[in-house]
């Protein structure tokens, strides 16, 4: 697929693409918790998701991309990615409630073998519903502030400071450490959020064995998803 980054440069469009996936996940989550028909299970998986790779995403940038930021002549944004690494500990701290709910056990491994039209009711199940809910509502709240603050700062670093070499080395980077945590989820967020060249575009680093497994990433995505959004229930 050839892909006209003529007018934009790849470090943005593939951090923007990210970003979008980052606000409907958080958003996804804060919708299905007390979605009866979505099994805890269900629930859990995007949770867990979600804790590891916000963090992740927020650990690079913390550790990787800021300092690459700033020596490439940039010192001014130093303080202002200091800002946004205030933030980030402000979410680290969302995150932690968020995987504190208990979503583990009995009810859980029930709930995810259930029919999507299904679900757990009553009693403890509800009072989980309502725990993840608050907290996932707590992230969703933090990571949309936190990203329109972000952009207009790290959009014109990434145009005017870091070099498509640069850029390629740290996407790799990325790709290596991510957790291997719901990854077909991702590829599914990702199709909901960019075009098939965008997507195209921040897939193409996988590795080559990978590949041949986005196919049927994607269809368990469509699944999952569906269930999260209760369609079909």
């Amino acid at each position: 697929m050839t892909i006209d980054t003529s007018n934009e440069f790849v470090a943005v469009v593939e951090t923007r693409l990210v970003h979008q996936v980052h606000r409907v996940a958080t958003t996804l989550l804060a919708e299905a918790a007390v979605r009866p028909s979505v099994p805890l299970g269900a629930l859990a998986q995007l949770r867990d998701f979600l804790v590891v790779n916000l963090r992740h995403h927020h650990e690079t940038e913390d550790d990787d991309l800021w300092p690459r930021i700033v020596a490439a002549a940039a010192p001014a944004t130093a303080h202002g990615l200091g800002v946004l690494s205030e933030e980030h500990e402000r979410l680290d701290a969302a995150l932690d409630l968020l995987a504190a709910v208990n979503l583990s056990g009995d009810e859980v491994e029930e709930g995810a073998g259930e029919a999507a039209g299904t679900g757990l009711g009553g009693g403890a199940a509800d009072g989980l519903r309502a725990a993840l809910r608050d907290a996932a509502v707590a992230v969703r709240d933090t990571v949309h502030d936190h990203l329109a603050h972000e952009e207009p700062l790290l959009f014109p670093a990434l145009r005017d400071h870091i070099s498509p070499a640069e850029w390629q080395d740290f996407a790799q980077r990325v790709i290596a450490t991510t957790p291997p945590v719901a990854g077909h989820l991702m590829v599914g967020f990702l199709d909901e959020a960019g075009t098939p060249a965008e997507v195209e575009l921040v897939l193409a680093g996988l590795p080559e064995p990978v590949r041949p497994l986005l196919a049927p990433m994607r269809l368990q995505a469509m699944d999952d998803l569906r269930v999260l959004r209760g369609i079909g229930s």
